[in-house]
């Protein structure tokens, strides 16, 4: 079977194929979809074949072996194609998630949403993302859903993209988001290497023995004890709002919530173990014995990642918690023998971002150096440190009073075009309209009648006021978010293809390889020989994200990079500074 070349791809189409896609080296779209009795339908410039479902991993490998070419598989969902080709040993380059790129597609201010519409278009619309099973399997279900016709609906996104005024932005976008899913299901078959009789010591230490199902540990017991005696009631729930409540009203204490911050302002004897439960029951619920049986395995936690799980494209978990990763279990990630964790987090990722986006020179010249606060002290903005992160955080997330509100005031006149860019993000979004990240993501819509007012009483009016402005301070926080993730795509999505040909010859889990990705920070579980190498890339990666996204407006994005053997030990032995 032969499929058509399509157009060469480079870095500067938006392509977001970094040093994968050389010159003169074509570029293939392939796309697959499933059909009914264990077959794919294998599609590309006009020619459509078909094939066994087990002999695709051959198929496969075969056309990303070949230097001639340079595939990218088009497929309805990554989630569900990729994790049994990386169990038969393939490793992709590239692809388009269809499912993903719809969804950004749909809400992009800069698409014409009627060029989506057509032949399954609704059943697209409702895709969701397939969970990922503990033992990957091919396709095996007959509903409408699973037999889409990828061909069709590739053709509509590339049109849509092409008519767009933001076609090279959106198709970088596209490709990050496509990347991203590939870097997910790696890491979850890749995994975290955890040590489970660590893991489980800790718990022994902490919690007491395990205890039997639906019971509490005998720690927890002894402190619900505690709490109930010192408060004098025998039948308090201490999780529970209500009668925490209740029992602090008994004692004369006046508190509006029961979140720790809060309690830890009140001065009674059974604060101290209330909040010692409340701490140690967290560990039990999310990361106790049950956690431990539920995802971890073969000496590795492997989490279900979903990639843009939020509006702003930032990821979040299906399983196992990999984006609230606690301190408490940390010290059980430790890397097999011979090799380390290289963990690398941004500084100050947002406010650069928003430098970038604004291409506000001056606040981009105080990003240059480990410590963006710090550098607007040295640039005369403020006077402390705590003083500029209150200020750059207060315009982000909307603060208006207080000593943000006032820091927020002063350096608007130094950095006026970071902080109209948010203000401008916030008045759009009073008035009911979309936003858009830097690279096209647009923000949901609220819909309905923003623009009448109420004809009802004034308690009507004001609590349309107060969800415009609750709007306006998400829209404010969208664009800067949003932009952020991009940028922190765009760096997984080069960093994965660097580690592979770092690594020389062998499976992903014997090279160097992404094993953890938390927003801003990343883990790579690599050969302790190649620590350096590895930290050499993630710069250059990190480097290169900042180029692809803001082009010619430089930012720098420095890393923060620890080289340990446990993850507990990240960040104590830093190899550049900057928090």
């Amino acid at each position: 079977m032969s499929v058509q070349h399509a157009s060469i791809i480079r870095v500067d189409h938006g392509g977001l194929d970094v040093g994968a896609v050389g010159e003169g080296v074509p570029m293939t779209r392939v796309q697959l979809s499933r059909l009914p009795g264990e077959r794919v339908l294998i599609t590309g410039g006009g020619v459509e074949d078909q094939l066994d479902l087990a002999a695709l991993p051959a198929y496969v490998r075969a056309r990303e072996d070949d230097p001639a070419v340079a595939p990218r598989w088009v497929w309805d969902d990554t989630a569900r194609w990729y994790p049994p080709l990386l169990a038969a040993g393939v490793r992709v380059a590239r692809c388009h998630d269809l499912r993903l790129c719809r969804r950004v597609l749909r809400r992009a201010p800069a698409v014409d949403g009627r060029l989506l519409d057509g032949d399954e278009s609704a059943h697209w619309d409702r895709l969701g993302p397939a969970a990922a099973p503990a033992h990957p399997t091919l396709f095996a279900a007959d509903e409408t859903s699973e037999h889409l016709r990828a061909d069709l609906e590739d053709a509509r996104q590339l049109a849509a993209v092409a008519a767009s005024t933001e076609a090279t932005r959106l198709g970088l976008l596209l490709a990050a988001e496509s990347a991203g899913a590939l870097a997910a299901a790696e890491m979850t078959y890749a995994g975290v290497p955890w040590r489970t009789e660590l893991h489980e010591r800790l718990l022994t230490d902490l919690l007491g023995p395990r205890p039997l199902r639906d019971a509490l540990p005998p720690v927890l017991d002894e402190l619900v004890a505690e709490v109930r005696r010192t408060f004098g009631a025998p039948g308090l729930n201490p999780e529970s709002r209500t009668d925490l409540l209740d029992a602090l009203g008994r004692a004369g204490v006046d508190v509006p919530d029961i979140r720790a911050s809060t309690l830890r302002q009140v001065d009674h004897p059974a604060i101290e173990p209330l909040l010692r439960y409340k701490k140690l029951a967290h560990l039990f619920q999310t990361n106790g014995w049950t956690w431990l049986d539920e995802w971890v395995s073969g000496d590795r936690f492997r989490p279900s990642y979903q990639p843009a799980g939020s509006s702003t494209g930032r990821w979040s978990s299906n399983g196992g918690g990999a984006l609230s990763f606690p301190v408490q279990v940390r010290s059980a990630a430790v890397a097999d023998e011979g090799w380390v964790l290289v963990v690398a987090d941004v500084a100050q990722l947002e406010p650069r971002v928003l430098a970038g986006m604004s291409r506000d020179s001056a606040l981009a010249r105080a990003a240059q150096g480990a410590d963006l606060y710090q550098g607007m002290v040295a640039d005369g903005a403020v006077a402390t440190r705590q003083d500029a992160k209150l200020g750059l955080l207060g315009a982000m997330y909307g603060a208006t009073s207080g000593e943000s509100g006032r820091m927020v005031a002063g350096l608007t006149r130094r950095y006026p075009a970071a902080f109209a860019l948010v203000d401008e993000a916030a008045r759009a979004g009073e008035r009911g309209q979309v936003v858009r990240t830097l690279l096209g993501r647009g923000s949901p819509s609220l819909g309905g009648s923003w623009d009448e007012e109420p004809d009802g009483p004034p308690s009507d009016l004001q609590a349309l006021d107060r969800r415009r402005r609750a709007y306006g301070r998400f829209t404010r926080n969208f664009v800067v978010q949003g932009t952020g993730a991009e940028w922190a795509l765009c760096w997984i999505a080069d960093l994965r293809n660097r580690l592979w040909r770092l690594g020389g010859t062998g499976a992903i889990d014997r090279r160097p390889h992404l094993v953890l990705f938390l927003h801003d920070e990343v883990v790579v579980h690599a050969p302790a020989a190649l620590a350096d190498d590895v930290a050499a890339e993630l710069e250059q990666a990190a480097a290169g994200a900042g180029r692809l996204v803001f082009r010619d407006f430089a930012v720098d994005f420095p890393l923060s990079i620890s080289v340990v053997s446990s993850y507990g030990d990240a960040g104590k032995d830093k190899r550049k500074a900057g928090t």
